[in-house]
């Protein structure tokens, strides 16, 4: 295959020959390149040819948060339409949170996630081992034959629920540095949520909804960095939504301690001011996730943070749910998230390079480099250079469009920019040299 006429990091227009999966030939746009072993047709003697345009070239974009619903909840999500929707975002791989059912918390569960992956082959899948029992937070999940089964498990989480009990904590955390595992906290503390709503702040007290205190976050990643500390292992903070936080988190970096984090896209763009007034009107569930959507000082400050490297990562924390779960009451009854998967990059775009915070190179490392090497996945988050794993993101920086969720690869639709107009379109993904997404449409 030959990529005619892309911009690697938006630096100068090169073309990019991919031989067997892998990179063999950068050269500047136009000029004439290498006759490679095998090639059988004029244009650079490659089979297939790929119109560029002048799109910038990222490596293939690694979510370390997603929940792709399957086993158990393939009303929501299956394995198959969730990597589909993350090919359309210009993933090619992606982490699946264990909050399934049945829980991924063994070798077995964990392997059929990681062979239905493996079997439609829209992007890779990395399956999350939980790190405790049916997310219980009472015993140790089977961290070590998780992490010795086919699917290789090295991130380990509760997402959805925090391990608060510090004991387990500490145990987690010892346990997982035999094989240079990771435990990714839900920083929540539960007495300190519980029937919480929405963020606490002046908007819950004058909607009369339950306020979720910054403080319930920030005291687990307080006590779990000091536990990492104590234990020499890593901890990995999921989707940081407080100003505060930031402050724990660079203070733990300030250490030298083995604590990374992660941030999420709708956490750079959107605050709690949308609960109370906002093109979908009031109290619309859409809006309701966990973390919830904080002020706006707190985007400025996890923007900040990123732009820094205090946070590490934006994952997408995608979590799909079926129709009926959120066009209901605010209350108890509405399910909390958002799916994100394809609208990732677009966001990124909008907070962070349009502002000036970041740079294509610096969104490369925070969407591809970082997570992959957080997740030890060595094939993906590689720069584009000869002799890489030929897993590219072509983007359109330059487009822009109203989001429509019908259009989602997704099953589900809780989209929270439905309306919205946000710059930049995937025009094509690669998974290892074959095209998973061209033109905008699945491959």
């Amino acid at each position: 295959m030959l990529i005619k006429n892309v911009r690697i990091l938006g630096g100068e227009p090169v073309d990019i020959a991919v031989v067997n999966g892998l990179i063999a030939e950068i050269r500047p746009a136009g000029s004439a390149g290498t006759r490679h072993d095998g090639d059988d047709t004029a244009e650079a003697g490659l089979p297939e040819v790929v119109e560029g345009r002048g799109a910038i070239a990222l490596p293939g974009l690694v979510d370390l948060h997603t929940h792709l619903r399957e086993p158990g909840r393939e009303d929501a999500e299956t394995v198959q339409t969730g990597t589909q929707s993350a090919a359309r975002g210009g993933y090619t791989a992606v982490h699946a949170m264990a909050n399934t059912m049945p829980v991924a918390d063994t070798a077995g569960v964990v392997e059929q996630v990681w062979r239905l992956g493996q079997e439609f082959g829209h992007c890779d899948v990395q399956p999350v081992g939980a790190v405790t029992v049916g997310l219980e937070g009472k015993q140790l999940a089977e961290l070590g034959a998780m992490a010795d089964s086919a699917a290789r498990v090295r991130v380990f989480s509760d997402d959805g629920r925090c391990v608060d009990d510090a004991v387990l904590m500490r145990r987690a955390l010892e346990y997982v540095k035999a094989f240079d595992g990771v435990v990714a906290q839900h920083a929540q503390e539960p007495k300190l949520t519980k029937d919480a709503q929405m963020n606490e702040g002046v908007i819950s007290g004058r909607l009369g909804l339950s306020g979720w205190p910054a403080v319930a976050e920030e005291a687990i990643i307080a006590r779990d960095c000091l536990l990492a500390a104590h234990v020499g292992s890593r901890l990995h903070v999921c989707h940081v939504s407080t100003a505060g936080s930031v402050e724990i988190i660079r203070w733990a970096k300030s250490k030298g301690w083995n604590v990374t984090a992660e941030v999420t896209p709708h956490h750079l763009l959107l605050t709690d001011e949308l609960v109370e007034e906002s093109p979908n009107g009031s109290y619309n569930p859409i809006y309701k996730v966990n973390p919830p959507l904080r002020t706006r000082a707190d985007v400025e400050a996890l923007r900040s943070a990123l732009a820094d490297g205090t946070i590490d990562v934006v994952a997408t924390d995608h979590a799909p749910h079926p129709v009926e779960d959120k066009e209901t009451e605010w209350g108890p009854a509405a399910a909390m998230g958002m799916v994100g998967l394809e609208t990732a990059l677009s966001v990124v775009q909008e907070a962070m390079v349009d502002t000036g915070l970041l740079d294509w190179a610096g969104v490369a490392e925070r969407m591809s480099a970082a997570p992959a090497r957080i997740g030890r996945l060595p094939g993906h988050g590689r720069p584009l250079e000869v002799g890489a794993p030929a897993n590219i993101v072509l983007y359109d920086p330059t487009a822009r469009a109203e989001v429509d969720p019908s259009s989602f690869a997704s099953k589900s639709r809780n989209t929270p920019y439905e309306g919205m107009t946000l710059p930049g379109r995937v025009l094509a993904t690669f998974l290892r040299g074959r095209p998973t997404v061209l033109e905008g449409k699945l491959a």
